[in-house]
């Protein structure tokens, strides 16, 4: 954990170092979007290549599914209430 917080508190110091340097910020997106992609490609392989997983891809999808829609609706409703208590004014 303190590996973690070392290398994100370094990475906070240059970012507010470099925050002017508008071309090294445009290749550090790139840089980030590409590390995401091939992030998320690694895990699809981790995924594929455990047999628990594969074999139980049904039950977990449908859980999986539930959970993704429960988590939408309750930010939609979460929002929705927000916007109104705090957002909306009465005439």
């Amino acid at each position: 954990m303190f590996t973690v917080l070392t290398i994100m508190s370094a990475g906070i110091i240059l970012g507010y170092l470099v925050r002017n340097k508008i071309e090294l910020i445009k290749y550090v997106d790139h840089a980030i979007r590409v590390s995401i992609y091939l992030l998320l490609f690694l895990l699809g392989i981790s995924v594929g290549a455990n047999r628990t997983v594969m074999d139980n891809l049904g039950s977990l999808g449908f859980n999986a599914l539930l959970l993704a829609a429960g988590a939408v609706a309750s930010s939609v409703g979460l929002s929705y209430l927000t916007y109104k208590m705090f957002f909306v004014t009465d005439k």
